[in-house]
C-alpha cells in the first residue's frame, strides 16, 4: 500500500530502473501550443463546497481515477496504480487523502493516452498519465493546474553516431521515432527539424524496439521515462540529453478532466496544499531524482 503522505522523507530509492516512464510517451502535447489550464485557473471553490459529499463525482462516494495500460516506472510501479508506488500514483493517493478520500474509496480505470483528451463525457473524475498541458487540447477537456514540470530527452544506442552529440543541430541528420500525438513527436518535428522525416508509433515500447533493432537512430520521451528505457528496455542505450521543447516555456504535466467539470477547483485546491506543504517536491525526490543528471542540449 501506498506511504502515509508525510512520511516521504526516506532515503531516496536506488532504483537503476528508477526514474522513468509510462510508455504512454508521452503525455507530452505539441511543443508549438501555448499552455493553458483550461477552465481550472486561479479560482477555487470555498473550502466548505470540498466535502466529499458535496464533490461533483463519477461515481457517489468513489474517485475514479484514470490512466493508461501498461503503466511503467517512474509513474507507476510493477504496472500496478493501486498500490500507490511511482511518482503519479503517490501524487494521487495524496491527492485523494487531502480530498478526504481514503484508499478503499479511490478507484482506477484504464484510459488510452490518445482517447483521454478527446472531446466527449468521460468515465472517471480525472486523468493521470503525463498529459501535457496545452491550448489544444483544452478545447476539448479542462486541466488543473501543473503537477509536474517536464523535458524531453533523446535516446540513442551507446555505438551511435549520435550518442555524444552536444546539441540540437549536431542531431539534424539523424532517423528520428516517436509516439504518435505526443509532444515528444512535436518537439522532434518543430524543435529538432531533422533532414528525415520522424518514424511515428502506435506507443513507446515500438518506439523502443525500433531504436533497439537499428530501424531509428533515436527516440524522443520525456526524460523521467527515457532514465527507465535506457535502464530497463534497452541492452545499450544512452540519454544523449535533455531539452524544453519550447522555447523558455516549462512543459507541466496536468490532470486531465472532462472539459468544464467543477471538481477541478477542489483538486487544484489539494493540488496548492501538496505544494505549499512539501509534498508534491518530497515525492519528486524520491521517485524521480534520478531526472537531474542528464545533460543538457544547446
Amino acid at each position: 500500500m501506498r506511504p502515509p503522505r508525510h512520511h516521504v522523507r526516506s532515503p531516496l530509492l536506488a532504483r537503476a530502473v528508477g526514474a522513468a516512464v509510462v510508455f504512454a510517451l508521452g503525455a507530452c502535447a505539441p511543443a508549438d501550443e501555448e499552455s493553458d489550464t483550461g477552465d481550472g485557473g486561479d479560482d477555487t471553490s470555498a473550502s466548505t463546497d470540498c466535502a466529499v459529499e458535496s464533490l461533483p463525482l463519477y461515481e457517489e462516494g468513489q474517485l475514479t481515477i484514470a490512466t493508461d495500460a501498461p503503466a511503467f516506472e517512474p509513474w507507476f510501479v510493477d504496472n500496478d496504480p493501486t498500490n500507490g508506488k511511482g511518482y503519479e500514483s503517490a501524487v494521487a493517493y495524496a491527492l485523494a487523502d487531502e480530498l478526504g478520500f481514503s484508499e478503499d474509496q479511490v478507484t482506477w480505470v484504464t484510459v488510452p493516452f490518445n482517447a483521454s483528451y478527446q472531446p466527449g463525457a468521460k468515465k472517471f473524475d480525472f486523468d493521470i498519465n503525463q498529459i501535457s498541458i496545452t491550448a489544444k487540447r483544452a478545447e476539448s477537456v479542462t486541466f488543473s493546474r501543473g503537477y509536474y514540470s517536464a523535458a524531453q530527452a533523446v535516446i540513442a544506442t551507446g555505438d551511435s553516431e549520435y550518442a555524444s552529440a552536444t546539441s540540437l543541430a549536431e542531431l539534424a541528420d539523424a532517423k528520428f521515432g516517436a509516439q504518435v500525438g505526443t509532444t515528444s513527436l512535436t518537439a522532434v518535428t518543430d524543435v529538432i527539424q531533422p533532414t528525415e522525416e520522424p518514424a511515428v508509433f502506435d506507443d513507446t515500447t515500438a518506439a523502443t524496439n525500433s531504436l533497439e533493432n537499428g530501424q531509428v537512430d533515436a527516440i524522443v520521451a520525456d526524460l523521467p521515462t527515457a532514465f527507465y528505457l535506457t535502464a530497463a528496455m534497452l541492452d545499450d542505450g544512452v540519454i544523449v540529453g535533455q531539452f524544453q521543447p519550447e522555447t523558455g516555456e516549462t512543459e507541466e504535466f496536468g490532470l486531465l478532466f472532462e472539459q468544464g467539470n467543477p471538481l477541478v477547483d477542489c483538486v487544484n485546491q489539494a493540488l496548492d496544499t501538496l505544494d505549499e506543504d512539501g509534498t508534491l517536491a518530497e515525492l519528486e525526490e524520491r521517485w524521480l531524482s534520478d531526472v537531474a543528471q542528464a545533460p543538457e542540449l544547446s
